[in-house]
């Protein structure tokens, strides 16, 4: 069994779409420190041709607080102003009329928390997509959150009874492979291969939201999409 941990990402690049689609399961690690100007809030969209970034409004954020201990602003204008830039942005796109549905459901959901919002949203993405992998929250279930760093992850592996864990390329360095090895676990790292379509008429901006990839392609276009990495 395949499985993959990461931090909750709101509305992600598809590369994380990637990573979720090549595990039978994938570990929401919400129970762990926020991190200030990372991905958990923001992502980026393509407007006017040009990427831009924007941003969920949180309360008391602080990298002092875990994840899910972080609650949205109680400012909900956040939510109709982002539908709205979405909307000026994408109305013109192939896929805006079916896309835009999925867009208003993940923004009209009622969930308060961070962590939350984040679970749920990726939840109708994933049906959308038509991804089949289990998304699970780490803090409803492990009690491991005295384990630290790679031994934690190692020890969600062993409670999944999982063979094989697959994390961004980005961790080559933070893991030993005979932590794993030791452990009867295949430690891999998955390469994203570059993802270009067409963005009206403009210059192909890369690795912006997961919306962005719905709005100018079908389903069957992006699955293949999805397919598009490497193990190492």
């Amino acid at each position: 069994m395949r499985i993959a941990i990461m931090q909750p990402y709101f509305l992600p690049y598809i590369g994380y779409l990637q990573l979720m689609h090549a595990v039978d399961k994938f570990v929401l690690y919400d129970d762990v420190n926020y991190i200030n100007k990372g991905w958990i809030n923001r992502n980026r969209l393509l407007v006017n041709g040009q990427e831009y970034l924007f941003t969920v409004p949180l309360k008391e954020a602080s990298q002092n607080k875990l994840i899910n201990q972080i609650d949205l602003s109680d400012d909900l204008l956040w939510r109709s102003k982002l539908l709205k830039t979405i909307e000026q942005a994408y109305k013109k796109a192939p896929f805006y009329a079916t896309v835009s549905k999925v867009v208003e459901k993940i923004l009209n959901l009622e969930a308060q928390n961070t962590a939350q919002l984040i679970f749920e949203s990726l939840e109708i993405v994933r049906e959308y997509l038509q991804i089949e992998t289990e998304i699970i929250k780490s803090s409803t279930i492990y009690d491991n959150s005295h384990l630290k760093a790679q031994e934690r992850i190692v020890d969600i592996c062993l409670q999944e009874k999982a063979t094989h864990y697959i994390n961004p390329i980005g961790g080559v360095t933070l893991y030993d492979k005979t932590a794993f090895t030791n452990q009867g676990l295949q430690l891999s790292f998955i390469k994203s291969k570059p993802v270009q379509y067409q963005q009206f008429k403009h210059n192909f901006v890369p690795w912006l939201s997961i919306i962005d990839v719905m709005m100018f392609n079908d389903v069957p276009t992006i699955q293949q999409f999805l397919e598009e990495f490497e193990l190492v």
